[in-house]
């Protein structure tokens, strides 16, 4: 399976969360297959993360764009990062292509 070290994966979480504990432990499972690169930020940190997230940890965001928002769906997890990987595996001249026709 092709590594997926294109993928910035940022968990946005706060101290004493347990659902962002949760996502955390799904994630570096995630991560050891699929071997994005994964980070955590302290929403608490900065008063503009606080207000835009602090209500909705954890927020995981996928090369800057929100793909969970109070938990991480496995399943959901599962269908991105495979659905990354098989288009990371095609070759070079089949993608973007239609099927022939």
């Amino acid at each position: 399976m092709p590594g997926l070290e294109h993928l910035q994966v940022l968990l946005y979480t706060r101290t004493g969360c347990h659902l962002c504990a949760t996502a955390w432990d799904r994630l570096r499972q995630a991560q050891q297959r699929y071997r994005f690169v994964l980070a955590t930020v302290d929403v608490d940190a900065d008063s503009d993360l606080a207000a835009r997230y602090g209500s909705s940890v954890p927020v995981v965001t996928v090369n800057g764009k929100v793909r969970f928002r109070g938990a991480v769906n496995p399943v959901l997890l599962a269908r991105l990062l495979n659905a990354e990987a098989a288009r990371r595996s095609e070759p070079e001249q089949t993608r973007g292509q239609g099927p022939p026709g």
